[in-house]
């Protein structure tokens, strides 16, 4: 038996659940009062965190598909098997069909991304988050949110372009040269496509996923919500087209904020490289901060 043939997702136990206030014991008072306190309350049932929503509707897309294909969640976490039951029983109080786990025993478990064949992994440990990027994995931080559950099945998706889906070359010149150079230098290079980014791969393992269903009427759909502006749309467009893949919507917003867009468009989760984007956008949807490229170098 393999994953070949699924959309496989890694989390951590803290996107997944919300584990606040048994991490603020273990960061005040250490490993060993975590892990009694987590074995005293292993029957208690974990509230949901961040990524809860977004990971029922992932395996919800199971029922719609034959045995085999379709979505495999794998939570990777750095408490032990130990510490972990709790975080177990609660996967099954919630009806979550995940069976697949990597407890590392307070060790960092992104080395387990490629091992379960993972497309994205997911989490609150920003180490983890740029270990597995430097690996050539997808992979984000999870922000807190204060959004609101979006009341349908269809799971949005929504990525930055520059230093996301698309390689950070032109993101370079606009930090060095500025805005008109950088328009400049995208209009002259419209039709040599971007390199791949951090999250190409999982965009074609959603683009994958997608086709299992005709057109139009599956449960995944995807937005590219991005800074730029004509012309420098030309060769994103172009770029994607040399990928042979589809991207449902693109908002082309020219530096207007992205939150109001996003929620607009009811995204689930949206990857971004830069804090502050990120920071304003999780007002409005789940978002995860992707430490990638020049402005994560800074």
């Amino acid at each position: 038996m393999d994953l070949a043939d699924k959309l496989v997702i890694a989390i951590s136990s803290r996107v997944l659940f919300d584990l606040r206030e048994s991490h603020e014991i273990y960061e005040k008072q250490g490993i060993g009062e975590y892990s009694r306190y987590q074995i005293e309350h292993e029957n208690e049932v974990l509230e949901p965190g961040e990524a809860f929503p977004l990971v029922k509707k992932l395996l919800h897309i199971n029922q719609l598909l034959p045995e085999g294909k379709g979505v495999e969640i794998v939570l990777l976490s750095r408490n032990s098997a130990d510490t972990g039951l709790r975080i177990f029983n609660s996967i099954e109080h919630h009806g979550l069909q995940i069976t697949r786990a990597a407890f590392c025993g307070g060790r960092s478990p992104y080395r387990y991304v490629g091992a379960f064949g993972c497309h994205l992994f997911l989490s609150t440990h920003a180490d983890d988050v740029r270990n597995a990027l430097q690996h050539g994995f997808a992979a984000a931080t999870l922000l807190p949110s204060t959004r609101a559950q979006t009341d349908t099945d269809e799971v949005r998706f929504a990525f930055d372009g520059d230093a996301v889906l698309f390689s950070d070359e032109a993101e370079r010149v606009y930090q060095a040269r500025g805005l008109a150079a950088f328009a400049a230098s995208e209009k002259a290079a419209a039709r040599q496509p971007l390199s791949g980014g951090p999250f190409k791969n999982f965009l074609l393992a959603l683009h994958r996923l997608q086709a299992e269903f005709p057109a139009g009427s599956g449960p995944i759909r995807t937005a590219l919500v991005t800074a730029r502006s004509a012309p420098a749309h030309q060769r994103v467009v172009l770029t994607l087209r040399d990928w042979n893949i589809r991207i449902d919507e693109s908002l082309f917003l020219g530096g207007l904020d992205k939150g109001e867009f996003l929620r607009a468009y009811g995204a689930d989760v949206f990857f971004d490289d830069q804090q502050h984007h990120c920071e304003a956008a999780s007002e409005h949807v789940a978002t995860g901060h992707v430490p990638h490229g020049i402005v994560n170098e800074k």
